[in-house]
């Protein structure tokens, strides 16, 4: 099972990486605190030492005029220690 479906590339997630090295990522809907920590330790070989868990609500929008649905998104932070990085390039 892939828990970890993409990295969140956003202005916020850049500022929080730089600032308390910080990483986001979309993360399956059934995904727990604990499988993402092993999955990062399996992909990128470094150790988290923190994992928050944030649920983004399904929502309507209207793109040209048409109703529609905005899907719902989990993603998760995972926080390492100061020497660690993760390479998403």
């Amino acid at each position: 099972m892939n828990t970890i479906i993409r990295p969140r590339i956003t202005e916020k997630a850049g500022i929080m990486n730089e600032a308390l090295n910080v990483y986001t990522f979309e993360v399956a809907l059934d995904s727990t605190k604990d499988t993402v920590s092993r999955e990062i330790k399996n992909l990128y070989k470094v150790t988290p030492t923190k994992v928050r868990i944030v649920n983004l609500p399904a929502r309507a929008v209207i793109v040209r005029g048409r109703k529609g649905r905005q899907s719902a998104v989990k993603k998760a932070f995972v926080y390492l220690k100061k020497g660690d990085k993760i390479n998403l390039a």
